[in-house]
């Protein structure tokens, strides 16, 4: 990277946390940091240090390291501001999704194995070490989304004056919290209701298919060009079909004028976007992008134009997992219903024989 980057990532990153942080400090509290917050915020600031220092292991697998202090810290800033919380209220859930982020990050890594948009360097030689050391990184994207998504709507961003939580619950009736959780945040930018038809639905989903097959089916040289729609086709591709089974859906939240669900994954994708590339910049081991255009202007490892995918990454990490979330769903309520209907059909065998 050309250094002379290197103070506007910087400037970037303290304008973007200093924003959080003064409208952190202005929204009323309803509980103080909880004691994984303060965890979090050590395990960030010891690791910034033994990095400084040149510790080897810190500095292998700071990437990880790091995003473990601040999921700690972010999600007890959302209790301090809601008294709930996705690791402090239901932990299994937290889990799970830490777990499905690694087969979730995975699907972009079987893309990258055709596309070559970026590599790794400086990673452990030890295969064991090397796999729990990717796990263990795989492992907070989607936290990382999620938990700042919560944050941000914590901090009633897009509050609109006038607008109450009771009016959301009626104007949006049918949406559900998407952490399923604690209540959304009380503030959506509203708009008249309106019903999206199954058509154009149709159609964005083929449009979402097209964007993602197409950048892996062409000759790599042609697909390397077109890496980005990667980025955002499982949103179109996906929410429809979220929506179509009745799972949590953006699409039903614009029917309803709600756009906070939104607006708060896109500022998390900035937001984790500016930290995954600083925290990566001074880390030993380390991705590289190498995809075939603007590698002249660069903000940390990433070029300047790239920093735009991270907030429609973050959309698409709310989808896709919400799409895992709606077949698991699916699922179980198919086997309960043939349960039921096993029930059924012996308790009514069981009956005829009665009455004969």
């Amino acid at each position: 990277m050309n250094s002379n980057h290197l103070p506007l990532g910087i400037l970037l990153l303290a304008a973007t946390l200093s924003f959080l942080a003064v409208t952190y400090c202005r929204v009323p509290k309803v509980a103080a940091m909880p004691f994984w917050g303060w965890g979090g915020l050590a395990i960030i600031l010891s690791s910034e240090a033994l990095l400084i220092l040149h510790v080897d292991w810190v500095t292998t697998f700071f990437t990880p390291i790091v995003w473990t202090g601040y999921l700690l810290l972010v999600d007890a800033l959302v209790w301090s501001l809601q008294g709930n919380s996705r690791l402090g209220r239901t932990p299994r859930h937290f889990l799970a999704l830490a777990f499905w982020s690694v087969p979730l990050w995975l699907i972009f890594e079987a893309c990258n194995l055709r596309l070559r948009n970026w590599i790794y360097l400086g990673v452990p030689l030890n295969p064991v070490v090397n796999i729990l050391g990717y796990a263990w990184a795989f492992a907070t994207i989607w936290p990382g989304i999620f938990e700042t998504s919560d944050f941000i709507l914590a901090l009633r961003l897009f509050r609109r004056a006038g607008r109450t939580g009771s009016d959301l619950q009626t104007l949006n009736h049918k949406a559900r919290p998407w952490s399923g959780r604690f209540k959304q945040s009380t503030g959506p930018f509203a708009v008249n209701r309106r019903v999206i038809s199954s058509s154009p639905r149709r159609g964005i989903a083929v449009l979402g298919f097209l964007m993602v097959v197409l950048p892996v089916v062409l000759p790599p040289h042609f697909g390397a060009y077109l890496f980005g729609l990667v980025w955002i086709g499982f949103v179109p591709m996906l929410e429809p079909l979220n929506y179509a089974v009745n799972g949590r859906s953006l699409l039903r939240d614009f029917e309803s004028g709600n756009y906070s669900a939104l607006f708060a994954l896109l500022v998390a994708g900035w937001v984790c976007g500016i930290l995954w590339e600083f925290w990566n910049y001074w880390a030993s081991a380390k991705w590289l992008y190498i995809f075939p255009i603007f590698q002249s202007w660069k903000i940390f490892e990433m070029p300047a134009l790239g920093y735009l995918g991270f907030p429609a990454f973050a959309v698409e990490c709310f989808v896709m997992y919400e799409f895992l979330r709606t077949i698991r769903k699916t699922i179980k309520a198919r086997e309960s219903g043939s349960e039921s209907g096993t029930v059924t059909a012996l308790n009514d065998g069981s009956n005829k024989e009665s009455r004969y």
